[in-house]
C-alpha cells in the first residue's frame, strides 16, 4: 500500500524523501489560476522515479458550471493537465466534483460532466486517469452527497472515469466515514485514490478545513479503516510541512502495516 503526501512542486522527489513517502501528489501550475501547466524540466527524473505520482488540477476548474465563461475554459484547462500530468508518468489527476450556481437546475450540471468526457473523446480522450473527488460544501454540488455522486456516475459511468475519496470532505459534507467505502464503490465500483485528512470542523459543517491526522474531529482509526477497506493508495493533505505529514505518514505506514518505502 502506498502512502505519501500533497507536497511543494518544485522538487517533489525531494520532499517525498524528506517524509519518507512512496507517493506524492503536486499541482502543476497556480491553483487558483488558469494558466496552462508549463513543461518541467525534471519531466524526465519524475518519469524514471519510483515514488507514485499524482496531479492535482486547479481548484478554479469547474466543468459542471452553466457559466460558459468557466465551463470552456475549465474543460480545456482539465485537458491541458491530464496531457501535462501524463507527460511526468502520473498515475492520475485529480479534479473536484464543481458545483452549479443557485436556482441553476443541478442536472445541467451532471450533463456538462458527461460533455467534458466527450469533448475529450474528440481528441481521443483523457491521457490519464482523471480521479473525480468528492467534496465537503455547497448545496449545489455534484460530489458532496453520495446521491448527488450517484446522478454523476449515471452521467459519466460510460467513459473510464476514477474516484478519489477524501475522508475530510465526506465528514464535513455529511457522510459517515462508517462502511463509505461500500457505499461509494456501490456507486462508482471503484476507489484510486484516498486524500487521507482530519477535518478541523464538525461533521456536516460543510466546510474544508484539514487537520493532521492526530488532531480534528475524525476519530484517526476511522480513515485508517477507510484506507483498509479501500484498499488504494493514501495521500495526506495535512499541515505541518515535512514534520506533521511525515507523522502522518507513519501513523498510517503503523496502522496498516504497510511497512517502511525500503521494506
Amino acid at each position: 500500500m502506498r502512502i505519501g503526501a500533497h507536497v511543494d512542486s518544485a522538487d517533489p522527489l525531494s520532499e517525498a524523501a524528506a517524509r519518507a513517502a512512496e507517493a506524492v501528489q503536486f499541482f502543476l501550475s497556480d491553483p487558483q489560476g488558469w494558466k496552462a501547466p508549463q513543461p518541467r524540466e525534471d519531466a524526465d527524473r519524475l518519469r524514471a522515479a519510483e515514488v507514485d505520482l499524482y496531479v492535482h488540477a486547479p481548484y478554479v476548474i469547474n466543468v459542471a458550471t452553466l457559466n460558459n465563461r468557466i465551463r470552456i475554459p475549465s474543460r480545456k484547462l482539465l485537458l491541458g493537465h491530464a496531457t501535462a500530468a501524463a507527460e511526468i508518468g502520473a498515475k492520475g489527476l485529480i479534479v473536484h466534483g464543481g458545483h452549479v450556481n443557485a436556482g441553476d437546475d443541478l442536472a445541467v450540471g451532471f450533463d456538462n460532466w458527461r460533455k467534458t468526457f466527450a469533448y475529450a473523446a474528440e481528441s481521443g480522450g483523457f491521457a490519464l486517469p482523471v480521479l473525480i473527488e468528492n467534496t465537503a460544501g455547497g448545496d449545489n454540488a455534484c460530489a458532496r452527497r453520495l446521491d448527488a455522486l450517484a446522478r454523476l456516475w449515471d452521467a459519466v459511468g460510460e467513459y473510464e472515469v476514477g474516484f478519489c475519496l477524501d475522508t475530510c470532505h465526506a465528514h464535513a459534507g455529511g457522510e459517515e466515514l462508517l462502511d463509505l467505502v461500500d457505499r461509494v464503490k456501490a456507486i462508482t465500483g471503484r476507489i484510486d485514490l484516498v486524500h487521507a485528512n482530519n477535518s478541523k470542523d464538525a461533521f456536516d459543517s460543510g466546510r474544508d478545513r484539514h487537520d493532521n491526522l492526530g488532531g480534528g474531529t475524525i476519530d484517526p482509526e476511522l480513515v485508517v479503516a477507510v484506507i483498509r477497506a479501500a484498499g488504494a493508495p493514501a495521500i495526506v493533505e495535512t499541515p505541518g510541512g515535512v514534520d506533521g505529514q511525515g507523522t502522518d505518514i507513519a501513523f498510517l505506514r503503523d496502522r496498516l502495516g504497510a511497512g517502511s518505502p525500503a521494506a
